[in-house]
């Protein structure tokens, strides 16, 4: 069923179609450079005023997770339980005073492209807000939805139809990916394999100029940066092994882990509930954090950790454990956020400890290189995305194009375990009748 219009108001048709196409994708374009831009800084800032470290943090490519660890940790439980009240109020003043929330891939689908402008924006700056003061969710929903509310609404005022309108929206989204990430060439790539399901061409020229031009444009603001700062890494034929060998495990584990987060996100309160619940897990993730200052943010601290070999095996497990735990929670708590980040550390986290185990009987690789094969793995299958997964972690970090071959290995097995699960585990029930999947209900 696709999503109602959000005014009666009728479709005016462009006069030149071809002209307003071309119009919207760089007006889009500008907009979403912009608008990522200026959400990566207001999260930068927000970073330093919570925990104190230097401005130069703003304006540089030091890192949070310094800055987090460098702070006492009094002030993270402080700051962890201000993100708990942000967040609970927050959202449930939106639920409760803002119109319906309209999703990008519902916008896609619908008659009318057009997303909540009011709403939309507030939804984006809490997500914000909230990842700065040390949620961990993503921060890459927010950008995407405020290049695509921009675009719905210069499709509208263009008249163009509603092919193009959902187009354009999609383009907006990854626009917006592009600009706060500098990840041109996996921002087209989301649109085009998540978002629209297609590569033809009129889908593939305006996704990639509006992608090149938002990233581009928050250039100016942010700098020529990439992700994460990853050492020389080689490939080993025991690497090679190792993929092939733990691709369907990453699978599996991610899927694990979208099946958890999505029920917890579906049993999350919109009521009165919200603030109660969302103060107590905040908090509790604070106290976490004066121990494992690792866990704060949107899982850009361990994954570097884990890329440039900084992480032993057993604290890649208790930090695996724990982000998976209080990502859940914070979903089922009520707060909202993307999952790209988190589940990009968790697959890094993951293969710490399967490199770790396997490295017992064939040595020689590092634990970087299992680290970001796994990261790329879990990812693809996680969101179901194995091309923009790809993409995204060799523009991330800028490896070599030798990694394509145990990456490919990884992620063709992980899709494939993925998939297994997702067609048996819910045909399958354990004891009690319970059904592991949550598509079911104990008997």
């Amino acid at each position: 069923m696709s999503v109602k219009s959000i005014t009666s108001e009728p479709r005016r048709r462009a006069r030149s179609p071809l002209a307003a196409m071309v119009a919207v994708a760089l007006l889009t374009g500008i907009g979403a450079g912009l608008g990522g831009m200026l959400l990566a800084l207001l999260l930068h800032a927000i970073q330093h005023l919570a925990y104190g470290y230097s401005l130069m943090h703003v304006i540089s490519s030091e890192s949070f997770l310094q800055g987090v660890t460098d702070a006492a940790p009094e002030r993270r439980v402080f700051v962890l339980t201000m993100c708990g009240l942000v967040a609970g109020l927050g959202w449930w003043l939106l639920y409760r005073f803002g119109r319906p929330l309209v999703s990008i891939r519902q916008a896609v689908k619908s008659d009318d492209p057009r997303m909540p402008v009011l709403s939309t924006i507030v939804h984006a700056l809490l997500q914000i807000v909230t990842v700065a003061l040390g949620s961990p969710l993503g921060r890459e929903v927010a950008p995407r939805e405020i290049g695509s509310v921009l675009a719905g609404w210069l499709s509208h005022r263009a008249g163009l139809s509603v092919e193009q309108s959902r187009i354009m929206v999609a383009c907006g989204a990854g626009a917006g990916l592009a600009a706060v990430y500098n990840v041109p060439l996996g921002g087209a790539v989301f649109v085009l394999e998540v978002l629209l399901g297609t590569f033809g061409w009129k889908a593939l020229v305006p996704a990639v100029a509006t992608s090149a031009v938002a990233a581009l444009i928050a250039q100016f603001g942010l700098g020529n940066e990439h992700q994460y700062l990853v050492p020389s890494l080689a490939v080993s034929t025991s690497l090679v092994v190792w993929s092939v060998v733990c691709g369907p495990i990453l699978g599996a584990a991610a899927w694990g882990f979208t099946e958890l987060t999505k029920r917890a996100r579906a049993e999350a309160p919109k009521d009165w509930r919200l603030p109660v619940l969302s103060l107590l897990n905040f908090a509790i993730i604070g106290v976490l954090a004066m121990h494992f200052p690792q866990l704060l943010g949107n899982g850009k601290g361990p994954a570097g950790l884990a890329f440039n070999g900084g992480l032993t095996m057993s604290l890649a497990a208790m930090l695996l454990v724990l982000k998976v735990v209080i990502t859940a929670s914070s979903l089922r708590a009520g707060a909202e956020g993307g999952l790209l980040t988190p589940g990009l550390a968790n697959g890094a986290l993951l293969a710490i400890v399967l490199g770790g185990a396997w490295s017992l009987f064939w040595p020689g690789t590092s634990s970087g290189a299992f680290a970001v094969v796994g990261a790329t793995a879990f990812l693809a299958a996680s969101m179901q995305m194995p091309i923009t997964a790809v993409v995204l972690v060799f523009e991330f970090t800028r490896l070599s194009h030798d990694f394509l071959i145990p990456v490919l290995f990884a992620v063709g097995g992980a899709a494939l375990s993925f998939q297994g699960c997702a067609k048996w585990v819910p045909a399958m029930q354990f004891g009690f009748g319970f059904d592991w999947s949550g598509a079911g209900k104990a008997r």
